[in-house]
């Protein structure tokens, strides 16, 4: 396997684990979407909020337009759920688009990241990893703070293992890619 065929395979692993996660909130009544709980952000609608922001200010960066600081503003831009996971979803295509583009040779590219302190300046694949681990990372939080409603939380550590087509299909179908896409 390339290596951008691998980080193709995570952005599509990536929107599938996002869809599943936001599948299981949207089932929540709004209460329990805002209520506060024990996690690193006090709520599931900030924790989902932070999630969005932050792949706004890399997606933004891996296209070539960093957005910098603004993506955190205002903190939580979607308080209403459905909003928020239309946002979720239009930033995972984004990605899946800019790792369908992309070949080997440019994971070595430079890529700005625009801070307040100045502009970093990392590799493309570092950039990707950061984001993939920071994705895991927080809906892990979710995914937790979910199993203390009466929504149980889906399965999110699945990847794409080739005897288990069927039991993804609906969820692919939804998203609209399909196994060829990913595995091209």
């Amino acid at each position: 396997m390339s290596t951008s065929r691998y980080f193709r395979a995570q952005a599509y692993n990536n929107a599938w684990a996002n869809h599943r996660l936001l599948a299981a909130c949207a089932a929540l009544p709004v209460a329990e979407v805002e209520a506060r709980r024990t996690s690193f952000f006090p709520s599931i609608i900030h924790t989902l909020n932070h999630i969005l922001t932050v792949d706004w200010f890399y997606v933004s960066a891996l296209e070539g337009s960093c957005i910098g600081p603004s993506a955190y503003e205002p903190e939580i831009p979607h308080v209403e759920f459905a909003s928020l996971a239309h946002a979720q979803r239009d930033v995972d295509a984004r990605l899946t688009r800019h790792c369908d583009a992309l070949t080997d040779a440019m994971l070595d590219d430079d890529v700005s990241l625009v801070r307040v302190r100045g502009t970093q300046i990392e590799s493309r694949d570092r950039v990707l990893l950061h984001l993939f681990q920071h994705q895991i990372h927080h809906r892990g939080q979710v995914h937790a703070m979910l199993s203390g409603t009466e929504v149980p939380p889906p399965q999110l550590d699945e990847f794409f293992l080739g005897d288990e087509v069927a039991l993804r299909a609906a969820d692919f179908a939804a998203l609209g890619f399909d196994e060829a896409t990913i595995w091209r």
